[in-house]
């Protein structure tokens, strides 16, 4: 048992030290708002690519993810393949079209700033709308992570709950409050490459462990057959188009992730989006397949079986059963580099919702760059302790709480921000019905069970709002000037 092992304690302990380091350098080289919210869009391919992968991938690539395969089997398969198919889809369709106009757009360092200059809105509305949904949403995400920051200490130190908790929030907001988006994608980088050596590492000493594949294939059909058949459940039942469907649709997602396409602004050159591509899709698959494995042999591998929520454990408990110190705490330590890269920018995009385009558009349109960049900062406190207080309930799920954020960001802004790249005609209210059907239907659908009602919210909030804009493109066309604008900013490319 590695609990309080002084050996991981100081693993740890270095590895925090070195994201605060990471925090003041970042710091000293922060010195207006568009330095703090995109980093004065400098960041090379590895960063962005690594950053973005770190950011999507939360802690329940290593607690969520791994715990729904150990329980499911090759159901989880599903999962990643909507995934996978997600992320290169948002990187060759969103990424090159929204740096080039974000900027092209008088230099736009958030969504809500993009929009109302790409629809030219002059009654703010759209900046209004994108900013309550990513407060909203943002602060039950960035809850997700502090609920697995808890998990993540109370399992393997032993801290009750509530100082786990305490700990990990105290970590997030020292480095985000220091360096803004240049530590959030610095750390990001270093952390993308701890969680790569994590999910290879385990898997591996597992596969060793069981003696390969097969043993580990017999293991799971010894537990229950159902688990070795992707088309059926552990029990046996077939899954059916609605499960499927449901599985595969968190792929939609991407498209409207505000951490995520953060990143696509921040980059110096639009001619690197290529090949940082292939470097995050490679880092995603890498991630999703050893999320996989590991919770597969778990099965096979722990002693003792794990129900609910423990699930999620499955990663720690291989950890601490099969691996030393120094390995185990470079590995635990990556769980909470899974944990931190994701929180961090959660609360860096509602941090930039808030100071830009709320406080500086309707109460202090004057305020200075000092100014904002103090309202940004107080934002991030205030939005993490937020967060705090609703990951204080225990029995949380860490999958739940991304899923349930996930769908809310992918529909209200996924075809929305679609749309407004390949769809001169759309106009404001297009933009406007599309973010409020997205949004409403998934806080509605939410609440909603049996039949169709049972699919995952973010397929019918996508489909919706989709539908949602295309017609209000129809009834409600862009002016002229508008769509002309727009071309004459994607031709300047």
């Amino acid at each position: 048992m590695l609990n309080r092992d002084p050996v991981v304690v100081a693993t740890f302990a270095l590895y925090l030290v070195g994201m605060l380091a990471l925090g003041v350098w970042a710091w000293r080289r922060t010195g207006d708002l568009a330095d703090y919210l995109l980093g004065g869009r400098s960041l090379g391919r590895w960063v962005t690519a690594l950053s973005a992968g770190a950011s999507d991938m939360s802690g329940w690539l290593l607690l969520g993810l791994p715990g729904y395969a150990y329980l499911s089997g090759f159901e989880a398969g599903w999962i990643a393949i909507g995934l996978l198919a997600g992320t290169w889809l948002n990187w060759r369709l969103v990424a090159r079209r929204l740096r080039i106009l974000t900027e092209r757009y008088a230099n736009a360092l958030t969504l809500g700033d993009y929009l109302e200059r790409r629809f030219a809105d002059d009654s703010r509305l759209l900046r209004v709308i994108s900013a309550v949904l990513v407060l909203l949403f943002f602060t039950f995400y960035a809850s997700s992570g502090l609920v697995a920051g808890g998990k993540l200490f109370e399992s393997v130190f032993g801290l009750p709950y509530l100082s786990a908790v305490a700990l990990g929030t105290a970590v997030i907001l020292s480095y985000t409050l220091l360096g803004g988006f240049l530590a959030v994608s610095w750390t990001d980088l270093v952390q993308g490459l701890l969680m790569a050596v994590a999910l290879v590492l385990v898997p591996a000493a597992a596969m060793l462990e069981l003696g390969g594949w097969g043993n580990l294939t017999a293991a799971m059909g010894a537990s229950a057959p159902g688990l070795l058949d992707a088309w059926s459940s552990r029990d046996g039942q077939p899954l059916g188009g609605i499960a499927i469907l449901s599985l595969l649709g968190w792929g939609l997602g991407y498209f409207g992730q505000p951490h995520i396409l953060a990143r696509f602004m921040a980059i110096r050159d639009p001619d690197q989006l290529g090949a940082a591509r292939r470097i995050a899709t490679g880092w995603v698959s890498l991630g999703l397949g050893g999320a996989l494995l590991a919770g597969f042999a778990g099965i096979g591998v722990l002693p003792t079986t794990l129900t609910g929520a423990d699930s999620e454990k499955v990663f720690l408990e291989l950890v601490q059963y099969l691996l030393h110190p120094v390995p185990a705490g470079i590995c635990l330590a990556a769980v909470l580099a899974a944990i931190m890269s994701t929180a961090d920018s959660q609360l860096l995009v509602a941090s930039s919702s808030l100071s830009e385009d709320l406080y500086k558009r309707f109460w202090r349109p004057q305020a200075s760059d000092a100014e904002l960049l103090r309202v940004g900062r107080l934002t991030v406190a205030g939005i993490a302790a937020l967060a705090f207080s609703l990951a204080l309930d225990r029995d949380s799920k860490v999958l739940e709480l991304v899923a349930y954020a996930w769908a809310g960001f992918g529909a209200a802004f996924g075809p929305v921000i679609l749309f407004s790249l390949f769809w001169g005609r759309m106009g404001r209210v297009a933009a406007a019905a599309g973010m409020l059907t997205g949004g409403v239907v998934v806080v509605v659908w939410k609440q909603l069970s049996g039949g169709w009602f049972d699919v995952y919210e973010l397929v019918p909030g996508f489909v919706l709002s989709s539908l949602a804009i295309t017609l209000a493109g129809y009834l409600a066309p862009a002016p002229a000037a508008v769509r002309d604008a727009w071309r004459e900013a994607l031709a300047a490319r």
